[in-house]
């Protein structure tokens, strides 16, 4: 939140357990933009900010991206609105 965002919005996600993760970003070709977060997070609430750059620290364009959130036993992907 907030979606649509600029420049940057949290992912908020929550973990019954401590887990191996990882949390990227993706654009609508399915081409990995960034890695925001990789490897062993314990329990609890959690929140991670995304700038709307890529792995290279590059601005992205406008436009919609998906973040795709994997633990061990869950997978979720959800949409989400650049606007600058």
């Amino acid at each position: 939140y907030p979606n649509p965002f600029n420049p940057h919005t949290i992912i908020a996600f929550d973990l019954g357990k401590a887990q191996n993760i990882s949390l990227d970003i993706y654009n609508t070709k399915g081409q990995l933009v960034r890695n925001l977060a990789t490897g062993q997070m314990g329990e609890g609430n959690h929140r991670v900010t995304w700038n709307g750059k890529d792995n290279t620290g590059r601005s992205l364009a406008s436009g919609i991206y998906f973040y795709r959130l994997k633990t061990e036993s869950y997978s979720s992907t959800r949409k989400m609105l650049l606007l600058k």
